[in-house]
C-alpha cells in the first residue's frame, strides 16, 4: 500500500472554551488528492494552519512526510507547498526577485530557480512580467505567481486552499490538469474549496468537516451511495444543515419586490 505523506490523527483545537477541531483523523497517500471541504468556520483553515506549522495543536498529531511541522518544522516545511486563499505577497519586489527570494530559503541554486521559474512562468503566461512589481499584478497573476513559487522546490505535499479564486476559465482548466499530473507523479494533495462541482470531479476522496468532526470521507460514489443527494452540494447541505439558498433567494427577491 502506498504510504501516506499526510498524516492527521486525533487532532483537537480550542480557542477559549470553543472547540474548533475535535478529533480530526485523515491521511493522504502519495498519487491521492482529498478534498476537504466545510462550511465557514468549521475549521478547515485551522486545520491548515497546523499542517503548515502557523498554529499549534492542543492534542494529536500531524506528519508531513513523517516529519511532524510542530516539532520539525523545517523538515516538514521543506516538502511542503502551500497556495493560500489570500496572497500575502511583498509587493514591492518583482516577480523575478520574490521567485529568486523564495527559491533560496528552499536552497536552491539561482540557476534551478531560473529554469523551474521559468517553466511555470511561461505555462502560466506570464514571462513577460519578470521585471513586473508584485503590486501592479492583477488577481489571476497574482494566484499564478503563488502557484509557481508553491511548486519551486519539488515538494511532496501540496496544499491548495481556494485555489482557482481569480483565475480565467482556461487558467482554472490548466491549474485542474496540473493538480491531476502532479497526483499523477506520487504527489500528495490537500484541495480545499467551496466550489463543489470542481471537488466532486477532481478529488479522489472527499472529507466533509462539520461541528470539529470529519462527518464523512470517501469518493464522491461512495458517498452518494451512502447519502442522500446526487450532487457532493446536495450531500453537503444534507449533512451540514446548509439551505440549497432557494427559499431565501426567493424570500429576498419578494422583499426587494421584483416583478
Amino acid at each position: 500500500m502506498t504510504r501516506a505523506l499526510v498524516e492527521i490523527h486525533g487532532l483537537v483545537k480550542s480557542f477559549g472554551a470553543h472547540k474548533v477541531l475535535d478529533g480530526i483523523d485523515l491521511e493522504i497517500r502519495a498519487g491521492e488528492i482529498v478534498g476537504y471541504i466545510g462550511p465557514n468556520g468549521s475549521g478547515k483553515s485551522t486545520t491548515v494552519k497546523i499542517l503548515i506549522g502557523l498554529l499549534a495543536r492542543d492534542a494529536g498529531e500531524v506528519g508531513l512526510c513523517g516529519f511532524d511541522p510542530g516539532r520539525e518544522p523545517l523538515e516538514a516545511k521543506a516538502r511542503l507547498g502551500y497556495v493560500p486563499e489570500t496572497a500575502l505577497l511583498y509587493e514591492s519586489l518583482t516577480v523575478a526577485e520574490h521567485l529568486l527570494f523564495v527559491g533560496r530559503l528552499h536552497g536552491l541554486a539561482d540557476e534551478v530557480i531560473r529554469e523551474r521559474a521559468d517553466a511555470c512562468l511561461e505555462t502560466f503566461e506570464l514571462s513577460g512580467r519578470l521585471g513586473a512589481r508584485i503590486g501592479t499584478l492583477s488577481k489571476g497573476m497574482r494566484q499564478k505567481l503563488l502557484l509557481t513559487s508553491a511548486l519551486l522546490h519539488q515538494p511532496s505535499v501540496v496544499i491548495l486552499d481556494e485555489p482557482l479564486s481569480g483565475l480565467d476559465v482556461g487558467s482554472a482548466l490548466l491549474v485542474k490538469e496540473l493538480v491531476r499530473e502532479l497526483a499523477a507523479r506520487g504527489r500528495a494533495i490537500l484541495f480545499c474549496s467551496h466550489v463543489m462541482d470542481v471537488v466532486e470531479r477532481l478529488c479522489d476522496r472527499i472529507a466533509i468537516l462539520h461541528g470539529g468532526r470529519i462527518a464523512a470521507e470517501g469518493s464522491f460514489e461512495e458517498l452518494r451511495g451512502r447519502l442522500a443527494g446526487g450532487s457532493l452540494e446536495g450531500i453537503f447541505a444534507g449533512l451540514t444543515g446548509e439551505s440549497n439558498g432557494r427559499e431565501q433567494a426567493l424570500r429576498l427577491v419578494e422583499r426587494l419586490r421584483f416583478e
